[in-house]
C-alpha cells in the first residue's frame, strides 16, 4: 500500500511539473516563432516599421526568451528539491533555533513565522540576483536598455529586500492572528484584514515606497501641464499632482500612471516619454489610463482579486487542520499555519494557473476598452502613433504566438490594438 508521503508528494510534484510543461510548451512555441525568418513586419505597420528594427525585436525577444527557460527551470528544480529533500522543516527548525539563539524559548509560532519568511526572502532574492543581473547587464545592455550602474543596481536590490522584509512581517503577523482568533470561519476576517492591508498599501505607494526608488518632481508649469489639467477637469478626475520620475535613471523604457485613492489622484510620467512623445501623443496615453479610472477597472480588478482570495482561504480552512498534509511533508505534531499555507499553495496550483489566465484575460479587454475611452476623447490617432512609438522604442514583439500571447500577456499585441482603434463604430 501506498504511504501518505508518497502520495502527497507524487501528487503534489504531478501538479506542479504539469502546469510547468504546459508553460514552457507555450514558451517554446513563442521562441519558435520568433526565430522564423518568415515572420516579417505586420502590413498594418510596414510604413512605420522597418524590417532592421524588426529583426532587432524578434532577437530581443529570442533573448528574453531564453533567458526566461533557464531561469523557470532552475525554479522548478528549487521547488522538486524542497519537496523532494524536505527543505521546509529544516527551514522552520532553523527559524525556531534563531529564535532560541536570542533567548525566546516556547510557543512562538507568530515570532518563528516571520523568521522563516525573513530567511526565505533572503534566500529567494540571492538566488534571483545571477538571472537579474544577466537580464539588465547582458540582455538590455546589449539593446541600449539598461541605465544601471552595478552600484544602483545593487542600491536597488538590497532597498527591495527592505521594503519586502518591512511589509511582509506585518502582514504575516496579521494573516496568521486573524486566523488564530478567527476560528473555524477565519476566512472571512481574513478576507477584511487583507482588503485593508492592500488599501493601506495603495496609500503608501506614492508617498513612501516609490520615492526610495525614483525622484518624484513636479511637472513643470508649460502647455503640457495645462493640457493635462484641462483633460483631467474634462472627465471629472479629481487630478491634485502631476510628477515626473527619473526613470532614464534604470531604463529606456518609458511609462505613464496614475495612483491615489478617492479624491486625491496623482499622475506619473516617466521622463522618457516626454522625451520620446509629442504633447498630443503624451494626452493620448494619458487619455487611456483616465479611461481605466472611468470605467472603474481598478475597483473591478480588486473586486475579483479579492474574490479569488476569498475562495482560496475559504478552500484552505480545509486544510488546515489536514494531519496527512503536515506529515507527509515532514512536520510531525505540529500545524504551523504558515507552513500549512506553504503546503496548501502547491495543491492550489492548478487554480491559481487557471486565475492567472482569467486576470490577464480580463485586463486585455481593459485595455481596449481604455482603448476606446481614449479614442471617444478624440485621441484615435494620437494614440495609435503614441503606441507604435513606445513599441518601436522598446523593441516590442509585433508577432507573438496566439497561445503564449492569451495566456501570458496582460496587454494586447500591438496590432490588435491598433486594428481595434481603427475600427469605426
Amino acid at each position: 500500500m501506498l504511504s501518505n508521503s508518497f502520495l502527497w508528494t507524487t501528487g503534489v510534484l504531478s501538479i506542479s511539473w504539469t502546469i510547468y510543461g504546459w508553460e514552457q510548451y507555450l514558451a517554446y512555441r513563442q521562441h519558435v516563432r520568433l526565430a522564423d525568418p518568415s515572420l516579417g513586419v505586420p502590413s498594418l505597420l510596414q510604413d512605420v516599421v522597418s524590417e532592421e528594427d524588426h529583426t532587432k525585436a524578434k532577437a530581443y525577444g529570442r533573448d528574453k526568451s531564453s533567458l526566461e527557460f533557464v531561469t523557470n527551470l532552475f525554479n522548478q528544480l528549487v521547488t522538486t528539491f524542497t519537496i523532494v529533500y524536505g527543505l521546509l522543516p529544516m527551514m522552520w527548525a532553523f527559524s525556531r533555533d534563531v529564535l532560541h539563539t536570542v533567548g525566546l524559548v516556547g510557543e512562538r509560532e507568530i515570532m518563528q513565522s516571520i523568521i522563516f519568511v525573513m530567511i526565505y526572502l533572503v534566500v529567494s532574492s540571492l538566488t534571483a540576483i545571477p538571472f537579474s543581473w544577466y537580464r539588465n547587464f547582458v540582455i538590455e545592455e546589449r539593446y541600449g536598455f539598461n541605465k544601471l550602474t552595478v552600484s544602483l543596481w545593487l542600491s536597488d536590490k538590497l532597498k527591495e529586500m527592505l521594503v519586502m522584509a518591512a511589509i511582509s512581517a506585518p502582514f504575516v503577523a496579521g494573516i496568521l492572528g486573524v486566523i488564530k482568533w478567527g476560528g473555524d470561519n477565519f476566512f472571512y476576517y481574513v478576507f477584511i484584514f487583507v482588503l485593508i492591508f492592500q488599501i493601506i498599501m495603495i496609500l503608501l505607494f506614492p508617498t513612501v515606497i516609490a520615492p526610495l526608488f525614483n525622484t518624484f518632481n513636479p511637472l513643470a508649469e508649460g502647455p503640457l501641464k495645462s493640457r493635462i489639467a484641462e483633460l483631467a477637469k474634462r472627465v471629472d478626475f479629481p487630478l491634485t499632482k502631476v510628477f515626473v520620475i527619473d526613470g532614464s535613471k534604470r531604463t529606456s523604457h518609458s511609462n505613464a500612471y496614475f495612483t491615489g485613492l478617492f479624491s486625491d489622484k496623482r499622475i506619473v510620467l516617466f521622463d522618457t516619454l516626454l522625451d520620446n512623445q509629442t504633447t498630443e501623443e503624451i494626452l493620448a496615453i494619458l487619455a487611456h489610463e483616465l479611461g481605466h479610472w472611468k470605467l472603474s477597472h481598478v475597483l473591478r480588478t480588486l473586486i475579483v482579486s479579492q474574490t479569488h482570495l476569498f475562495v482560496l482561504f475559504y478552500t484552505f480552512s480545509h486544510f488546515i487542520h489536514s494531519s496527512p498534509m503536515y506529515e507527509a511533508f515532514g512536520f510531525h505534531g505540529e500545524h504551523p499555519i504558515l507552513i500549512g499555507l506553504s503546503l496548501f499553495a502547491y495543491v492550489y496550483q492548478p487554480v491559481d494557473s487557471v486565475m492567472a489566465f482569467a486576470m490577464n484575460y480580463m485586463s486585455r479587454v481593459h485595455e481596449f476598452q481604455a482603448d476606446a475611452y481614449a479614442k471617444k476623447l478624440g485621441y484615435a490617432e494620437d494614440l495609435k502613433r503614441a503606441l507604435i512609438k513606445m513599441n518601436q522604442k522598446s523593441y516590442g514583439n509585433l508577432v507573438p504566438d496566439s497561445w503564449y500571447s492569451s495566456y501570458h500577456y496582460s496587454h494586447p499585441p500591438l496590432v490588435e490594438r491598433l486594428t481595434a482603434i481603427g475600427k469605426t463604430e
